[in-house]
C-alpha cells in the first residue's frame, strides 16, 4: 500500500482543524439576557432617529447652500427624504460645498440608514460573526479549565460542587449530545460542546489537551471506560476523575487512566442503609456534600503558624493532611506532625457570603 492510500480512507477533516464559524453547532458560547424584541426595536429606531437629526444639523450648518433658505423644519424634512432615498427633488443641494457635504457625510449616513431599515437581515449575519468571534478567541486562550463529560445528574451535581469551590463558570466546559442538557449547561454560564466525548475530535474542541481536570460522568461504565483512554491519551498529565456505578468495573477505570473514581451505586448503597439506622448521620453527610450550605469539607494550605503543630490542635476539625499528592487520614502515624507544604482536608462552616478558601 503507498503511503497515499490511507489518506484515501479518511473521508473526514477533524472538528479540531475547523473554522470556527463551521462550529456554531458545536460550540455553544454562554450568552448575556438576551433583549426584548421591544428594547430592540426602540434601540433601532433611536439610531435611526439620531441619524436624522445629525444630518439635519449639518444640512441646516449650511442652509445657505441649498436651492432655497432652509429653516430647521426645513432641514429635518431634507434630511428624513434623502436618508430614506425618497428624493422628491424639491430641496437640493448647489453650491460645491453643499455638494460635497453630501458626498462626504450624508451620503455614507444614507447607507447606514438603509442598514438599519433592513437590520434584521444584517443583525443574523453580525450575530453568527460575532459568536464565530467568540469561539476563536475562546480557542486561543482556553487552558488550565475543567472539562465536564455528561451533564446528567452526576455531571450537574460535579458543576454545581466546583461553582460552590469558587470555580467560575468560563473555566467549566461540559461535553454531551443531549440538546436539553447542553440547553441548562448554557443557561448556568458554561461553554457546551455538542459531540460524543469517544471520539477525540470532540474531546480537542473541548480543550482536553490543555484542561487542568476533567470530570467523566457519562451513564453508562463501558462509555465511562472508552472516554478515560481517550481522554488519558489526549492529556497523559491531566487529573482524570471518573465515575462508575459498579465497583467491579473500578479497576478497569483506574487501568484507562483516571486518577480517582468514584462509585456511584456503592456510595448511595451506604447512605440508604445508613438512613434506615442513624439517618441523622445521612441528614449530616448530605450537609457535608452539598455545596454551598451548612458544613462542606475543604482542602486549604497550612499556615506558617501552623508548621509542626499536631493538626488535632488546630482550630479547624481537620480530617486528614494531604502531602505530595497523597492523603493520610489524621489517626495516621503520617499526620502526628504538620509540615510545611501540606495541605489540610478540614470541615468549613459555609455562610452564604463565603469567600471560598483557597
Amino acid at each position: 500500500m503507498s503511503k497515499s492510500d490511507p489518506e484515501r480512507f479518511r473521508t473526514e477533516v477533524e472538528l479540531n482543524e475547523l473554522p470556527e464559524h463551521t462550529l456554531l453547532n458545536v460550540i455553544r458560547m454562554p450568552e448575556n439576557e438576551p433583549m426584548s424584541p421591544v428594547r430592540l426595536i426602540a434601540r433601532r429606531f433611536g439610531y435611526a432617529l439620531g441619524l436624522i437629526i445629525m444630518v439635519a444639523l449639518v444640512v441646516y450648518f449650511d442652509k445657505d447652500g441649498y436651492s432655497e433658505h432652509l429653516t430647521f423644519v426645513d432641514a429635518l424634512y431634507y434630511s428624513a427624504v434623502s436618508l430614506s432615498t425618497t428624493g422628491y427633488g424639491d430641496i437640493t443641494p448647489v453650491t460645491q460645498v453643499a455638494r460635497l457635504i453630501n458626498i462626504i457625510i450624508v451620503t455614507p449616513i444614507r447607507l447606514a440608514f438603509v442598514i438599519l431599515l433592513v437590520g434584521t437581515t444584517i443583525s443574523v449575519l453580525t450575530e453568527e460573526s460575532r459568536k464565530a468571534w467568540r469561539i476563536q478567541r475562546w480557542r486561543k486562550k482556553m487552558r488550565n479549565h475543567t472539562v465536564v463529560i455528561g451533564y446528567g445528574t452526576k455531571g450537574r451535581s460535579a458543576v454545581a460542587a466546583l461553582l460552590a469551590d469558587g470555580v467560575s463558570p468560563n473555566e467549566i466546559v461540559v461535553v454531551d449530545t443531549d440538546p436539553t442538557a447542553l440547553e441548562m449547561a448554557s443557561n448556568a454560564g458554561l461553554v457546551s460542546v455538542n459531540g460524543s466525548a469517544t471520539k477525540s475530535e470532540v474531546l480537542k474542541l473541548a480543550g482536553v489537551p490543555k484542561a487542568k481536570a476533567v470530570v467523566v460522568a457519562p451513564s453508562s461504565d463501558d462509555t465511562a471506560v472508552l472516554v478515560t483512554l481517550t481522554v488519558r491519551e489526549l492529556s497523559p498529565h491531566g487529573w482524570i476523575v471518573a465515575s462508575v456505578r459498579e465497583s467491579e468495573n473500578q479497576h478497569l477505570l483506574e487501568q484507562s487512566g483516571a486518577d480517582s473514581v468514584v462509585i456511584s451505586s456503592e456510595t448511595a448503597g451506604r447512605m440508604l442503609g445508613l438512613a434506615t439506622v442513624t439517618p441523622s448521620v445521612v441528614e449530616m453527610m448530605e450537609d457535608l456534600l452539598s455545596p454551598g450550605e451548612g458544613f462542606s469539607v475543604a482542602e486549604r494550605p497550612v499556615g506558617e503558624d501552623e508548621v509542626g503543630a499536631n493538626p488535632r490542635h488546630l482550630a479547624d476539625i481537620v480530617l486528614g493532611v494531604v502531602r505530595s499528592s497523597e492523603l493520610y487520614r489524621i489517626d495516621s502515624p503520617e499526620a502526628e506532625t504538620v509540615e510545611p507544604g501540606d495541605r489540610l482536608l478540614y470541615v468549613r462552616r459555609v455562610f452564604s457570603d463565603d469567600v471560598p478558601n483557597p
